[in-house]
């Protein structure tokens, strides 16, 4: 765009979409599923500075039982390495006492559960499930996202219903949605409607390459650029006016450098194009290959 029309527009607020340009801007990005995904089995001290070679400043940590001994070395190799503890899967009370030792803050990814008969049954089952969750992270600070893991926890109508049960019925100011697209690949022909329902609520955007019924067709998991979707999907994200952060991913069984890499050339291969520009050469993909028909 002419940089003389573009900062006119700036000036006179008209900008739209054009005013989450940064939305994808490496420094908006969280690393996520790097810990029991990584071949090379890092240490906590390789692990951040791994990512901060890449230039990404946000971890969301998952992780296993075998890792419970190794979260404080966790804690301070990000603070070293200038890498927030952006967030964190699950709940644990090693952590949340490490969190408090520390004073971070970290997000609380949480799956949900709904049971009953009705949608108003499994609304408030789902909802009960998630309040001491929401009172451990209210005593530290943080704040509960609600994770997309499939099934009728992972739909965007039933998380939003959930929150807005939450904050109406029980004042919860501490709960959210975090969206994943390589568990939403069933919502794609509804995903504009979906993020205009979630955007209220969204507290991170986790990316992936995206396919019409990707899952179903052994494609869940692609890094960016290598998806049909990927330029459609990315300017609907952006079109959203969503401006929090953005997740790449690694959830693969690959050194977890690799995936990170590729999606990160993924992504700025597909930048231009997001405006109707022509791209770069394609990257050439470190960890994935097209399959033979």
């Amino acid at each position: 765009m002419n940089k003389i029309l573009l900062a006119l527009l700036i000036v006179s607020g008209l900008t739209g979409p054009l005013a989450a340009s940064d939305l994808f801007d490496r420094s908006n990005l969280a690393a996520w599923c790097i810990v029991p995904f990584d071949a090379r089995n890092r240490s906590s001290e390789e692990r951040a500075e791994m990512v901060a070679k890449l230039g990404i400043h946000r971890i969301a940590y998952d992780w296993r039982a075998k890792h419970v001994p190794e979260f404080e070395r966790e804690i301070v190799a990000y603070q070293k390495h200038g890498i927030e503890f952006f967030a964190f899967w699950g709940v644990q009370d090693d952590a949340l006492r490490l969190f408090e030792k520390y004073k971070l803050h970290p997000q609380l990814w949480i799956m949900m559960k709904g049971t009953g008969e009705t949608q108003e049954a499994r609304i408030k089952s789902a909802a009960k499930g998630l309040q001491p969750i929401l009172a451990k992270a209210k005593a530290i600070g943080s704040r509960v996202g609600i994770y997309n893991h499939g099934g009728w926890g992972g739909e965007p109508v039933n998380m939003v219903a959930v929150c807005e049960y939450l904050k109406k019925n029980r004042g919860a100011d501490n709960i959210g949605i975090v969206c994943n697209l390589h568990h939403g690949h069933t919502h794609l022909d509804r995903l504009p409607k979906a993020l205009e329902a979630m955007k209220p609520w969204l507290l991170c955007f986790n990316l992936n390459g995206m396919d019409i019924d990707g899952e179903a067709k052994g494609r869940k998991i692609l890094p960016l650029g290598v998806g049909t979707q990927d330029v459609k999907v990315l300017r609907q994200i952006r079109a959203s006016s969503y401006s929090g952060p953005i997740g790449i991913l690694n959830h693969t069984q690959e050194d977890a450098e690799g995936p990170l890499l590729d999606n990160l050339d993924g992504l700025q291969w597909l930048m231009p194009q997001l405006d109707e520009q022509a791209p770069g050469a394609k990257p050439k993909y470190r960890t994935w290959r097209e399959r033979k028909k």
